[in-house]
């Protein structure tokens, strides 16, 4: 899977990664982001309807911020 910029120019492909952040390990206690992938509420609900390029940001700040954590 690969992202065109506006230009109509090949872009870099994505990097493969899983479908979803999530790890099984759901917790949103005491604010609105999982303790285990990172993703606020907001992102977790509305996961299946973002594009390509709108879960590829988020990709990059959870990872950036040490998520997916499998051992919270």
């Amino acid at each position: 899977m690969s992202a065109r910029p506006e230009d109509g120019a090949p872009a870099a492909p994505l990097p493969e990664r899983p479908d979803t952040p999530c790890v099984a390990v759901c917790s949103t206690t005491f604010d609105e982001v999982c303790r285990g992938c990172g993703r606020t509420v907001a992102e977790v609900a509305n996961w299946v309807s973002m594009d390509a390029a709108t879960k590829e940001v988020v990709w990059q700040r959870i990872l950036a911020q040490g998520y997916p954590r499998r051992n919270s």
